[in-house]
Parts: structure tokens; C-alpha cells; sequence
């Protein structure tokens, strides 16, 4: 910059002439100049700025300072609302809206007969959503409700034969024992048979042997006489009475044997008796038990009872589960909200448990991730500032919910493990829900969806 001396202003308001020095020129070298060991340097008058008088304006000197006060005060108030602000606000862009997805899915299978919603509907809560064909169902209400007509009947049919059975019981006793005392005599009698036909054995036996021995004799004595009458030692007459007396004991011993196999037939006989009546003694045994257990059918009775009533309650509970799997083809919204990836069509053939469709919820909230190093002033109920990047110009309010039990890597399938490998410090994010406040919501409820993203701003205290 030019040299030049200024000159103080007299009383008249008139500037004395200013006196200029000649420039100093460089001399057209490439080597640096050394200045003067000890001369000053005079100055030189500049003939363009110094050739003539000039005045000085004051009041743009004053607007240029203002405007530089300004400027300063200014910058200092925003850098100071700017610190001020970021030493009470905790922000993130690391957020987004998330909301209840619903998956609605039938419970029964069945064919589709009516779809009564669109996609991307809005729904309140218990309306139908799809219908499916009852027919089926209906069917087995119905056979549920005849099981339990029957189990009724079977009840009063128990009941009914209580006091019949206490009636027969008396008769029944009666002639039971009757019958058994006469069946233990009948045993006692065929007792007696037997023994006297068992003892008619041995006679039998003993008549046998005294004919076998008599029969001997007379053969030998034929034997003996008829070789007598060969020789002709003795007449024809006596060897005819040996031979006679020989048939005879012949017969007699025949006879003889034919006792002994009558008499072993009586035993035997006789023994059947005893089992014919031991037999019979027991079958009236079997009476009387019979007879007395008719005694205790009247509490047979009353377990009958018992039983079908609880037949009755089992097939009732068969009705009520017929009933609920026929209101299960009408397919209603579990919550109110808005349809989403809707699978279904009329004429499908569905499955139990088979997905048909989404329902979002009404209920919106924001789930911000923030560093684990901003978390450590915020606290439940703090007011936040959201504003979604599809309504940049719109704010809305909400308050901080809660925080996340541990960071999100501990959430992911294969969470990280620092005691491996080489470690690389990485600052977690910790998810904080912040309920929306629903008057802000107020207008965007249809436009606002699970998934947008957002610029949270927590005052924390």
C-alpha cells in the first residue's frame, strides 16, 4: 500500500495540501534487492491520489461498523444458541416408524366364499375379513347335538333303573339260595350213588374170578374126558356132561364180566352225577352272587348315572368346540388397521394356520437407535422433536418410552464376541422406543407407515 501523510483539519473545515512521495520502483533484476543500511526512506507524492483535495463521509464509517457489530453480535448469539442447543439435545438420523404387523391366518381349513376387504383398507376391529364355506361345520354341530341328545337319554334311562333294581333284588336272593341248597343236596345224593356203585365194583370183580376158576376146572375136566372118550375108557354120556358143565362155566364167566363192566359203568355213572350236581351247586352259586351283586345294582345304577352325566358333559363340550370351529369360518380383524399383502381370493382352498393377510396397527411409535454414548442423559417421558423424511416441513412431538434392555448386536443372530480375534472398538447403538404424541399424528395417521425413516431430537435433561 501507498505511504502518505495526513494533515489534521484546521478550524475552517479546509484540508491543508498533502505532500506525496515518488514511488520506489524495483530495477528489472531477479535478484533481491538489499535495503539501505541506515538511510530512511523518503516519501514519495503519488500525483493520482494526492493531486487533489479529498473529504472523508463519517456516516459510512458508523454504518459499516454497525453492520460488523451486527454481524458479530449475530454470529456470537448463534454460536451460542447453537451450543446451547446441542448441550440439551441428544439427536440421531438413525430412526425409523415402526408399528404391529398382525398376521391374520385362518384357524380352520375351508374354501373361500367371500373376501370382504382391499388391499390397503382400513378395518376396525371384529370386521369380517373373509368368509368360509360352513357347510362342513354345520354338519358337525349337528351330529355333535345328536351324541348329546343320546348321552341325556342314557342318563335318564340310568336313573330310571335305580329303583328298579332295589325291587328285584329281594326275589333274586331268594331263589338263589333256595336253588343252591337243593343243588347241595342233589350233590350229596349222587355222593351216595357213587359209593355204592363203587362198591359193587369189587363184588362184580370177586363173581368174575369165581367164575374164571370154575371155568378152569371145567375145561380141564372135559379136556381130561375127552381123551378118555377117545381111548375108549369111558362112554360118550360122561364126556357130554364134562363138556356141558364146560359151556356152562364158560357163560357164568361171561356173565361174570359183563357184571363187572355194568358195575363200572354205575361208577362212572354215578361220578358224572356228582359233578352234574357239583356243577349245578355251582351255577347257583353264581345265582346268588348274581342275585346279591343285583343288590348292589342300584349303586351300579348310580355309577351309570354318574358316567352319563359326565357323557352328557363331554358331548357337550363337543358341541361347544363344533360351534367354535363353525365360527371360525367367519374370519374377523383381531385390531383396527390398515390391510397389507392380501393372499386371498374367493374359491381358495385354505389351511389352518395359512397366512392371508397382514393388518398394520393404528398404534405408531419411532424406533431410534442411538450411539451408546448419547444415552447417557435420556430418560423416559423426555419431550423428542421427529421429523420423517416424507413430511420434511411438518415436526412432530413425542416423549421418550423406554430403552433397550441391551444394544442391537446382541439382538442379531450371530452377536459379536470381543474375547476372539483382534479387537476393534465399534460404539453400539442402543434402540429407544419414543411413543408419538397422537395430536401431532393427527391428519397423517393414513400417511404414516412402519418403515419411514426419521430425524430425532431428544431435550434431555
Amino acid at each position: 500500500m501507498k505511504p502518505q501523510l495526513m494533515h489534521d483539519i484546521d478550524r475552517n473545515g479546509s484540508e491543508p495540501p498533502v505532500t506525496t512521495l515518488e514511488p520506489i520502483t524495483a530495477p528489472p533484476s531477479d535478484r533481491p534487492i538489499a535495503p539501505p543500511a541506515e538511510a530512511p526512506i523518503a516519501p514519495t507524492p503519488d500525483p493520482i491520489t494526492d493531486s487533489a483535495p479529498k473529504k472523508r463521509n463519517p456516516i459510512g464509517l458508523v454504518i459499516v461498523l454497525v453492520l460488523v457489530a451486527a454481524g458479530a453480535i449475530a454470529g456470537g448469539r448463534w454460536a451460542w444458541q447453537f451450543w446451547q442447543y446441542a448441550s440439551t439435545h441428544e439427536e440421531t438420523d438413525n430412526a425409523q416408524v415402526a408399528g404391529h404387523l398382525y398376521q391374520v391366518a385362518s384357524r380352520v381349513p375351508g374354501t373361500v366364499t367371500a373376501v370382504a376387504i382391499e388391499e390397503n383398507q382400513h378395518v376396525a376391529a371384529g370386521s369380517v375379513l373373509v368368509r368360509l364355506d360352513p357347510t362342513d361345520y354345520q354338519v358337525k354341530v349337528q351330529q355333535s347335538q345328536a351324541a348329546l341328545v343320546a348321552a341325556q337319554q342314557d342318563a335318564r334311562a340310568a336313573q330310571s333303573s335305580i329303583a328298579l333294581a332295589g325291587a328285584n333284588t329281594a326275589a333274586q336272593l331268594t331263589t338263589a339260595r333256595g336253588d343252591l341248597n337243593d343243588a347241595t343236596a342233589a350233590i350229596a345224593n349222587a355222593e351216595a350213588a357213587l359209593n355204592e356203585a363203587s362198591a359193587g365194583v369189587p363184588v362184580a370183580r370177586a363173581n368174575l374170578a369165581q367164575a374164571q376158576a370154575a371155568l378152569t376146572k371145567a375145561k380141564a375136566d372135559f379136556d381130561r374126558y375127552n381123551a378118555l372118550y377117545q381111548d375108549g375108557a369111558i362112554a360118550a354120556q360122561q364126556r357130554d356132561a364134562a363138556k356141558a358143565a364146560y359151556d356152562v362155566a364158560l357163560a357164568q364167566t361171561a356173565a361174570a364180566r359183563q357184571q363187572v363192566q355194568q358195575a363200572i359203568a354205575r361208577v362212572a355213572q354215578a361220578r358224572q352225577g356228582v359233578d352234574r350236581a357239583q356243577a349245578t351247586r355251582q351255577s347257583r352259586q353264581g345265582d346268588l352272587q348274581q342275585a346279591r351283586a343285583t343288590g348292589n345294582q342300584t349303586q351300579v345304577n348310580r355309577d351309570r348315572y354318574a358316567a352319563a352325566t359326565a357323557q352328557i358333559a363331554r358331548q357337550a363340550a363337543d358341541l361347544r368346540a363344533a360351534q367354535l370351529q363353525l365360527s371360525y369360518t367367519t374370519i374377523a380383524a383381531p385390531v383396527s388397521g390398515r390391510i397389507g399383502r392380501k393372499s386371498v381370493e374367493v374359491g381358495a382352498q385354505v389351511q389352518a394356520g395359512q397366512p392371508l393377510m397382514a393388518i398394520v396397527g393404528d398404534q405408531l411409535w419411532i424406533e431410534a437407535n442411538f450411539k451408546e454414548t448419547q444415552v447417557q442423559r435420556m430418560h423416559p417421558g423426555e419431550a423428542v422433536e421427529i421429523r420423517l423424511d416424507a413430511f420434511p416441513d411438518h415436526p412432530f412431538r413425542g416423549r421418550v418410552e423406554s430403552l433397550a434392555p441391551a444394544s442391537g448386536a446382541q439382538f442379531a443372530l450371530l452377536p459379536p464376541d470381543n474375547a476372539t480375534g483382534n479387537f476393534t472398538k465399534v460404539v453400539q447403538r442402543i434402540p429407544v422406543r419414543i411413543a408419538i404424541d397422537p395430536d401431532s399424528l393427527r391428519g397423517y395417521e393414513a400417511q404414516v407407515t412402519p418403515g419411514m425413516s426419521a430425524n430425532v431430537s431428544v431435550a434431555v435433561r
